[in-house]
């Protein structure tokens, strides 16, 4: 098993979300985030003074899948959250190792 975690814009979670869908993914787990990366953040002006915003806001998607869906899942979010400028995020694909459904006691693939 695997699991994935994309940090991707927040305007992009509905067409991640629905593109997950269509390839069978039901379940992920979503978290408002914030952070920087090559960007550095960006300025705003608010009340005519102009401040440094360092931290980006950011929504982090956290699903676990068979070891054989990884590469779709990755490869489908990539498409549902580019938009071709910097900032787009970051995915990670990490070993699991072993997976319990705490109701059922399942394990495995099976508890996914």
């Amino acid at each position: 098993m695997k699991k994935i975690e994309a940090i991707i814009k927040p305007f992009k979670l509905d067409d991640v979300k629905e593109a997950l869908n269509e390839i069978g993914i039901q379940g992920m787990t979503i978290t408002e985030v914030k952070g920087y990366g090559r960007q550095k953040g960006h300025k705003e002006i608010y009340r005519g003074a102009e401040y440094v915003v360092d931290f980006v806001p950011k929504i982090k998607l956290e699903i676990i899948v068979k070891k054989e869906q990884a590469e779709e899942v990755v490869n489908t979010i990539c498409k549902a959250s580019n938009t071709g400028k910097i900032g787009d995020g970051k995915i990670f694909v990490i070993p699991i190792d072993d997976v319990i459904r705490v109701r059922t006691n399942e394990r495995g693939a099976d508890a996914l």
